[in-house]
Formats: C-alpha cells, sequence, structure tokens
C-alpha cells in the first residue's frame, strides 16, 4: 500500500474521558469483527490490570481499513507515570486524535501528552466527547483547548484545527453536539480529510523500534514504523543501538497490523507500522537499517525517573505459603526484564545481594509493576517511596509537581492548609458550584500519602492529579504521618476478644481471626509512637461465664488498604509484603529488642 493511503493516529486523553470506548466504536464501525463475534467493551485493554482500573497502561496498536485508506491507530496511556510509554509510541503518528471530556475539559494528564505531540509537531483533531452528561458545555471546553494549545506553543497550523463533537458511549460522532449522529463516520472521514499521510524521504531502509513484543513461539518481536525505505521477509538488515554499534540480523517474518491481530506480509513501504521478528540483541530506540548504507535515526528521548523504592525478596515468617517465585534470583530476572520493556524504568543492584534499588515516574507506575508481578505468583517486600534528588549547579534539588485538586467546597480550606505544610504553594483557585477547583506546584515528596488524607477527610468524594514539571532547591522537612503503628507480639491468629479489647488504642487493618506474626504491623495507634499489643491472647477459661457476653463484641471493620494506599502509608522503618493473595505491612526488623537497639 502506498503511503498516500495510510494515515497514522495516535490518541490522547485523560483517564476516564472515554478514549478506550471510542477505539471500540471505530473497530466496530470498520467491521473489524465478523457477524457472530462479540468482542465487548474495552477491546483493547486486554490487560486484566487495565480492566479493573478502567486505565490505559500499555500503548497498544490496531489498524482499520475505511474508504481505501488503511488507519492505523496507537492507543497511548493517559497518566504522565507512563510517559515512558507516551513519548515512544507518538513518534510512530503523523496525527492525534485529542479526546476530551465536555464537562471536565483538558486535564493535568491530557496537557502532558498534549504537550509531547506538539513538540513532535503532529497535527491534532480535537473530539469534545461525552456531550450527552448533564450541566457539561462543549463550546466552552473547546475554548479551554484552544487556550491550552495556545499555552504550550502550537504553531499557526496546529491551531487551526477541526473539532468534532458526539459520544462515544452512544455511538455518534458530529458537527454540532445539540443535533447527534447515527454513527461515528464524521470522525473517520475527517482523520482522512486532516491528518497528513506520512512524509516518505528517499533513501535506504530506516526503522526506530518503538515498542517490543513477545511470542512464545518466535521470542521477541521489534514493533515500529518504517520511516524510508522498505523490508521484505529473509532481509538482511544491520541493527544500529544508541551507542551507535552496528550488528548483522536477518529478518525472519515481517507482520502489518489488521484490526487487532498482526497479519503476515511479504513486503512493507515506507509510513506503516510493522512487527519483525528474527533479528536478536536490540532495544527500543535502536534503528533497523540497510546494510549498504548503514544510518542511524535520532534515538527515542526518555524523561528521567523521580522516584525510587527498594524491592526486596519476602524474608517474613509467612514466605513461600502464596507465592511461586520466591528467590533473589527469580525477582532480579524479573525485575530485568520489565527494563528491556519499560524504559521509564531503571534497575540498580545494592550491596546486598537480595535488594535492589527501582527507579521510576512515579507510585503509580511502580506500583503497577508490583501487582504485575504478584499476579505472576511473584513473592517480595517493597520500602517506602523516595524522590530522587539530584545535584544541580552544587545545590540540592527535589522534583517539583503540579499539582490539580477537584474537591467538595467544605473541604478547600484544609486541603490547601495540609498543602502548604507540605510545602506547597496555591496557585490558582476556582469555584463550580458546590465544588472547588485548585492548582498548586508542591514537592513530590509532599504528594506521598496526600490522597488518603483528601478520601478520608472528603468521604471518597476528592480528586488529585499531578504531574512532574521541574527539579528545585530542598523545601526542607516535610512532615510525615503523626500516629505510630500498631505491631504484633507475637505469631499466632489474631482472636476478636484482644480485637475488642484495644479498639480505644486505635484503628485495625486486619479482621478477627487472621495469621498474624511478630513484628506485623495491624493498625494504626491513636497515638504517635509505635505500640506493640498482642492480639492473639484468648479470653481466660472459667465456670463464671455469662452466657452470650461474646455476642455483645462490637468489632470495627477493618481497613483495607490498596497496594498504592499501602506504599503510600508505610513509614522509613517498614515494608509492604506483597504475595499473590495478601498485602501485608511489617517492620523491617521485626523482633522488638532489635528495634530498640537500632533506635539508640
Amino acid at each position: 500500500m502506498s503511503a498516500e493511503s495510510i494515515r497514522n493516529i495516535a490518541i490522547i486523553a485523560h483517564v476516564d474521558h472515554g478514549k478506550t470506548t471510542l477505539v471500540d466504536n471505530i473497530l466496530k464501525t470498520c467491521k473489524v469483527f465478523d457477524d457472530h463475534e462479540k468482542p465487548g467493551e474495552l477491546i483493547m485493554d486486554n490487560n486484566e490490570l487495565e480492566r479493573e482500573r478502567g486505565i490505559t497502561i500499555m500503548s497498544k496498536n490496531a489498524a482499520v481499513r475505511y474508504k481505501g485508506c488503511k488507519v492505523n491507530i496507537i492507543d497511548t496511556p493517559g497518566h504522565s507515570d507512563f510517559g515512558g510509554e507516551v513519548e515512544r509510541v507518538l513518534n510512530m503518528a503523523d496525527g492525534v486524535l485529542l479526546l476530551v471530556d465536555a464537562f471536565e475539559g483538558p486535564m493535568p494528564q491530557t496537557r502532558f501528552v498534549l504537550q509531547k505531540a506538539l513538540e513532535l509537531n503532529l497535527k491534532p483533531i480535537v473530539v469534545v466527547n461525552k456531550v450527552d452528561k448533564e450541566n457539561c458545555d462543549p463550546e466552552l471546553v473547546y475554548e479551554k483547548v484552544f487556550d491550552l494549545m495556545f499555552q504550550l506553543d502550537a504553531t499557526e497550523d496546529q491551531l487551526d484545527f477541526p473539532v468534532v463533537y458526539g459520544s462515544a458511549k452512544n455511538g455518534w460522532m458530529g458537527p454540532d453536539w445539540k443535533s447527534p449522529s447515527n454513527d461515528i463516520t464524521y470522525l473517520l472521514d475527517q482523520v482522512i480529510e486532516h491528518i497528513p499521510s506520512p512524509k516518505v524521504t528517499e533513501g535506504g531502509l530506516q526503522m526506530l523500534i518503538s515498542s517490543l513484543d513477545y511470542s512464545r513461539y518466535i521470542g521477541r518481536i521489534a514493533i515500529g514504523r518504517i520511516q524510508r525505505g522498505g523490508l521484505k521477509e529473509n532481509q538482511d538488515v544491520i541493527i544500529i543501538n544508541r551507542d551507535g554499534q552496528q550488528t548483522k540480523g536477518r529478518i525472519k517474518e515481517l507482520f502489518e497490523f489488521d484490526g487487532l491481530a498482526k497479519k503476515k506480509a511479504p513486503e512493507l513501504g515506507a509510513g506503516d507500522l510493522c512487527a519483525v521478528s528474527g533479528i536478536e540483541n536490540f532495544d527500543i530506540g535502536d534503528t533497523i537499517t540497510s546494510v549498504e548504507v548503514p544510518e542511524a535515526l535520532p534515538s527515542i528521548k526518555i524523561d528521567e525517573p523521580t522516584m525510587s523504592m527498594l524491592f526486596t525478596i519476602n524474608d517474613s515468617p509467612f514466605f513461600g505459603k502464596e507465592g511461586k517465585f520466591v528467590t533473589s534470583r527469580h525477582v532480579k530476572e524479573r525485575l530485568e526484564k520489565e527494563t528491556e520493556m519499560n524504559l521509564a524504568l531503571r534497575v540498580e543492584e545494592t550491596d546486598s545481594a537480595d535488594k535492589f534499588n527501582v527507579f521510576g515516574r512515579g507510585i503509580l507506575h511502580l506500583s503497577v509493576l508490583i501487582e504485575t508481578m504478584r499476579r505472576e505468583g511473584y513473592e517480595l517486600q517493597v520500602g517506602q517511596p523516595q524522590v530522587i534528588i539530584k545535584e544541580i549547579d552544587g545545590q540540592k534539588c527535589e522534583p517539583i509537581e503540579e499539582l490539580n485538586a477537584d474537591v467538595p467546597e467544605t473541604v478547600s480550606g484544609k486541603l490547601i492548609e495540609q498543602v502548604t505544610q507540605r510545602k506547597g504553594v496555591l496557585l490558582n483557585l476556582e469555584n463550580k458550584g458546590d465544588r472547588t477547583l485548585m492548582e498548586f506546584e508542591i514537592p513530590s515528596r509532599g504528594i506521598i500519602g496526600l490522597r488518603n488524607w483528601l478520601l478520608t477527610i472528603s468521604a471518597g468524594e476528592g480528586i488529585i492529579t499531578h504531574r512532574f514539571i521541574k527539579y528545585e532547591g530542598l523545601k526542607g522537612e516535610i512532615p510525615g504521618r503523626q500516629n505510630g503503628s500498631l505491631i504484633v507480639l507475637e505469631t499466632g491468629t489474631s482472636i476478636p476478644y484482644s480485637l475488642h479489647n484495644l479498639q480505644d488504642r486505635g484503628k485495625f487493618f486486619i479482621a478477627p481471626n487472621e495469621e498474624v506474626y511478630e513484628g506485623q504491623v495491624i493498625g494504626e495507634n491513636s497515638r504517635p509512637g509505635d505500640l506493640v499489643v498482642n492480639v492473639t491472647k484468648t479470653k481466660k477459661m472459667s465456670n463464671m461465664r455469662s452466657a452470650g457476653a461474646d455476642d455483645k463484641m462490637r468489632i470495627a471493620p477493618p481497613i483495607v488498604f490498596s497496594l498504592e494506599e499501602a506504599l503510600e502509608y508505610i513509614q522509613s522503618d517498614e515494608y509492604v509484603e506483597v504475595t499473590p493473595e495478601s498485602i501485608r505491612l511489617r517492620k523491617i526488623l521485626l523482633k522488638e529488642h532489635e528495634r530498640k537497639r537500632a533506635k539508640v
């Protein structure tokens, strides 16, 4: 297929603005599925974690044919923690669909991905989605998108963008939000008309590897866009890595995207996206080029990690009970495998053979890796997240983030006070009905634990999003969690009688009749400082017992942490123990006398 009849588009949207639903509709409209096939919803989010959280984590490709054109669709993550994914997949596109919610408008994470797209000089089409929402204002959203693009230094051509209104959920798109159409073909027509076909230059083969896939049968697969020249099966090529080193290879099989699948192709030309197998020892950012004139393309630039965590093997008394992979060799191999696919992740060995420092873009980025590992059967322990301090011009600097909060009006004062304590500065405040929108600048350290606090104080109604903007001088001490931990005295089973009697000491994270071990953190003390409690103590048996006394016990339900909440909650002397079935909190030193000695 000639480059003129190819369109490569990436879809940009904030989490939950309807991106994956829109892709589902495009696939159905272009008859990717036979009549007897029932693909369901969230077709592109085929990863279990993505479906549960309702977010896109891994970028994916699909291709549809419409009016004689092949449209390659690249689904991009909406969260800045997955910026490593975003930066490399935008290299494959010629234009972007910017999807915004007709009620919420452009959000901070949208801004992050859009900025990357504009820097790469990609042509945008704005899609105002969810126009059927109550109290939405599509025209105001359109103006906000224009203002945002202007702030991001968009060119005149980029600012002259077409706009499409519609509802992906109800399956329609059109030029006017007040008059719904019957389908989404109007949007596809705009793509064909406004997104440029790939620019093709003369010369030998050049293809930048932007993504990786893996097959049990054929090994590692390189995915990218052919910039110039063409590729054939059984073709000899040269692979040039980031450092300019050249290695020879041979393309065994060549695939093009067709619907959601990959289809074998004997040859493909410039401008198309493809997947190749057979070559070895390559990484994302390497160039596949011709043997005759080997020329490298500029490698992909990835933003630096801003946060690190210590990963170590599980050495708690309950190790090996639930997981298959528990040794340091297993953990090390899994982390090394992840760095091949996950560009924004770095792993460093420490002076201990079973501890590894893992660097990433934020708590969500690292927690998705931990969650994936536990589902694969790994057991591990993770330390408190630490921000990465850099030395710039002889001064110690820390990452600063832009924090956007959308909270009930009654909570706004408390949030401003809390953010100020964490060395944040209020930049902007806007009232919208009974909600307040605020914008802050805050050190990354100050964000750790803030979401938990806000959810508690706002009864689950507060929303915060943040994105990294710059490094600045250290802002000084930030107060951590005020209350101490409740720690188990001895290994055994938690007895309802003991939990009932200890309720005035604090809040518990465990239910009655749960297995616990010495040194495990099972609750939050109602006062500062840690407290060791005995929850395995049973009631003394005597013949003087009142009938039904146990029935009167009222035990408050335990607080159950998600993985991110647990990582944000722990102190510097605590670990989160992660196994396929459990998330537990524990002290690094399990024995009380060891903890006392360490404090001296």
